[in-house]
């Protein structure tokens, strides 16, 4: 086990932002997480949270993947004190990091964000490592590794049907199949710039400007890139009469947005 004090650090507002969608509750303050086809227990105090793996392992990916060098207090310690609602946005969500998440899933989950809520993206990704992952085990906890893009290309739509994934069956399908046969490969894509690989992304079916950039945020981890859904467009009408400063941020947008995002997703503080 390693524990690392409790520093802008919290799994549940992680697991509650939309960033990662196979990190779940299992008990009382305990996390799972299934990434890079590792299975991860995380347990959350009030001071520590605590990794149930080896300081090897820890240090190799763990260390790495929740971005545990960057001090993001300082991201929030730069926003405007006139800012009222970016203050209460960044302080009520103060313990989101942005994740380093493997690209080909990110393609795939935001693929199958599209038009969708957290619990059946969820849901959908579950079903599709369970059809078609490798079968793998922690201890006596048996899990599903993320599929292939190989893998994917030989599924049929009717197969991929089967996972809730509705339309997006064929937008999933002809992006592996695009990959495989090399028309884009994605091992260049983090040696890209921002607009480089978002413009990149974009040539891959089903994948839009903010599917794009949630890729970019989430598995680029090029943390300029500002996703716009539904509940980051109301925030910037209703409180930033879509004047956001988004120049007052350059560098970080993404983790602004991440931000608002869960303030406005969890809509818990009202403001006075």
């Amino acid at each position: 086990m390693v524990k690392i004090q409790k520093q802008n650090f919290s799994i549940k507002q992680i697991c509650e932002s939309g960033q990662c969608f196979r990190l779940n509750p299992v008990e009382k303050q305990k996390y799972s997480v299934i990434a890079f086809g590792k299975y991860l227990l995380l347990e959350e105090t009030e001071k520590e949270i605590r990794f149930y793996c080896s300081q090897e392992e820890y240090d190799s990916l763990w260390f790495d993947y929740f971005d545990l060098k960057t001090n993001y207090s300082r991201f929030i310690k730069s926003i405007p004190n006139q800012d009222r609602y970016l203050i209460q946005a960044a302080t009520f969500g103060a313990g989101i990091r942005i994740l380093k998440q493997e690209v080909w899933e990110m393609i795939v989950s935001f693929i199958i964000s599209q038009q969708n809520n957290i619990k059946r993206i969820k849901k959908s990704i579950e079903l599709l490592c369970q059809k078609f992952g490798e079968k793998k085990y922690f201890e006596n906890i048996v899990y599903y590794a993320f599929p292939s893009a190989e893998t994917l290309a030989q599924a049929t739509q009717e197969e991929l049907n089967q996972c809730n994934l509705g339309y997006r069956s064929k937008y999933i399908l002809k992006t592996a199949q695009s990959i495989v046969k090399k028309e884009m490969d994605i091992t260049v894509l983090k040696n890209m710039s921002y607009e480089q690989a978002k413009t990149e992304l974009m040539k891959l079916y089903g994948v839009g400007k903010k599917v794009a950039d949630c890729i970019c945020l989430f598995g680029l981890h090029q943390l300029e890139a500002f996703p716009i859904d539904t509940h980051i467009k109301k925030v910037l009408e209703t409180n930033y009469q879509n004047q956001f400063p988004f120049e007052s941020f350059q560098g970080y947008e993404g983790v602004i947005q991440q931000y608002i995002f869960y303030y406005d997703l969890k809509n818990t503080v009202k403001i006075s």
